[in-house]
């Protein structure tokens, strides 16, 4: 018994320099992405700490509302929004100008609640078909916005559905659905219109219609986490980060 005790104490001995470097080579880090992509990386960042043991802190905005913030001094250690902003970022100084790795696109599609029809939007003309019969058109005020609106120009139909058009911010497109009563239609990012709960998503816009939106990763200047800040940004280039983001609506 005192000899089984004893090798327990020299194999907790052994074993302690090994957890303690566990514990030393995890590491948190603080990560603010634009809205549209919270459904895919989160299920991304999940397989992250699986592998590293790391623990990343998601913050979720719209990419305007993210360099806001960024502006007006919030930290954190690595930025996901659309090269634009990235590239606004950079000139601010506020994030680094290194590589900008493209991680996922994410295309735009059309919704209506669960319970109303399941339109086929696979060609222009049922597109916009499908668009006329609509009670209500709700879409935002920003890039995913602004494209379906040229989409509806491209149709021709912009101005026969201007009295049922309502512009929203990008966090406020489905309640105006949500609660109608009619043939009420959602118009945002894949990713989002799929994970809402009372919505379905009827498909992405057809063809040449498709305007997907671009996502790039970027260091902070002032992370204090750099290494592995970096790390998180290559893995999110990875063949496995992207299949992941695949699996979940961002191509």
């Amino acid at each position: 018994m005192n000899s089984r005790l004893a090798c327990i104490r020299w194999g907790l001995v052994l074993a302690g320099p090994l957890l303690f470097a566990t514990l030393v080579q995890a590491a948190d880090i603080k990560v603010m992405c634009d809205s549209p992509l919270e459904p895919a990386l989160t299920k991304v960042v999940d397989l992250y700490s699986q592998q590293t043991h790391n623990r990343v802190s998601l913050v979720f905005d719209p990419s305007p509302a993210v360099q806001k913030r960024i502006e007006d001094g919030e930290a954190a250690d690595v930025v996901i929004v659309q090269p634009d902003f990235a590239e606004d970022l950079t000139k601010a100084g506020r994030v680094s100008a290194g590589d900008r790795p493209i991680i996922a696109h994410v295309g735009v599609g059309l919704g209506n609640r669960k319970d109303g029809p399941s339109y086929d939007i696979s060609t222009a003309e049922k597109l916009k078909n499908t668009l006329l019969g609509a009670d209500l058109l709700v879409f935002n005020s920003v890039k995913s916005g602004q494209a379906f609106a040229n989409v509806l120009e491209r149709l021709g139909i912009a101005e026969r559905l201007k009295p049922k058009i309502v512009r929203t911010t990008p966090n406020g497109i489905f309640e105006p659905v949500l609660k109608g009563k009619g043939n009420d239609m959602v118009a945002g990012t894949i990713p989002l219109i799929a994970t809402t709960g009372g919505i379905k998503l009827l498909g992405p816009l057809p063809g040449d219609l498709q305007s997907p939106l671009t996502y790039t990763a970027v260091l902070m200047a002032n992370t204090s986490q750099r290494d592995t800040a970096m790390a998180f940004i290559k893995f999110l280039a990875s063949r496995q980060a992207k299949e992941a983001f695949a699996a979940n609506g961002a191509e």
